[in-house]
């Protein structure tokens, strides 16, 4: 089982943080970075190595890392 807590549009990317039941009451953070369509998707899956005691938790851990990977992309370059 694998617990979905909504989808982020962020500009061109959907991002889509989940957390995954470890057992003894312990989740997973994973999340897709979602852009294009069509035949020109690219989806970003990044999973993290921590466990988490709740699936909140799990879910914010993924969600800010994903906020950071997309504004590390937006930013603009420095000469």
């Amino acid at each position: 089982m694998t617990i979905d807590h909504n989808h982020i549009a962020v500009g061109k990317y959907l991002v889509s943080p989940l957390a995954k039941p470890q057992g003894e009451g312990q989740y997973a953070a994973s999340v897709s970075i979602r852009s294009g369509r069509g035949s020109a998707t690219h989806d970003r899956v990044m999973r993290f190595s921590g466990l988490f005691d709740s699936a909140a938790a799990a879910v914010q851990y993924a969600t800010e890392h994903a906020m950071g990977w997309i504004h590390e992309r937006s930013a603009p370059a420095c000469a």
